[in-house]
């Protein structure tokens, strides 16, 4: 249980790093040969997935990102886990309190690998629905 707790706490820290613009941070989430594939894209290594995001979500069109409903299937020092995801975004010039909507959701399909510095991202490909 110990592992699939750890594996929790990275999915959540996917969402608070990003969501806060803290890329560095969000950097360290992923091991240095990981994958992210997003709309048949795929880009590889640590600091190109973080140079990735962080264009994808400058301050304007940061939100709120949910991950739930995550299945974690152990295999030793790898996993994998599927789960859903709901993105929340607002308007430029909306008030920030309380007013977002709906912007993206889908399903997140990851390939955990267990490193040194603890269980990391080795590959995640985004699914919208």
């Amino acid at each position: 249980m110990h592992d699939e707790l750890a594996i929790l706490r990275v999915l959540a820290q996917y969402c608070h790093t990003i969501d806060d613009g803290a890329f560095d941070e969000f950097a360290e989430l992923w091991a240095g040969d990981a994958e992210f594939v997003l709309r048949g894209t795929v880009t590889r290594g640590r600091d190109a997935i973080r140079d990735t995001i962080a264009a994808m979500q400058p301050l304007e069109r940061r939100g709120r990102h949910l991950t739930m409903n995550p299945v974690v299937d152990l295999d030793g020092d790898t996993a994998h886990v599927v789960s859903d995801f709901l993105f929340f975004g607002r308007d430029p010039g909306a008030p920030a309190e309380g007013t977002a909507d709906l912007r993206y959701l889908g399903r997140y399909h990851d390939d955990f690998v267990r490193t040194d510095a603890g269980w990391q991202f080795g590959r995640r490909e985004i699914e919208f629905w």
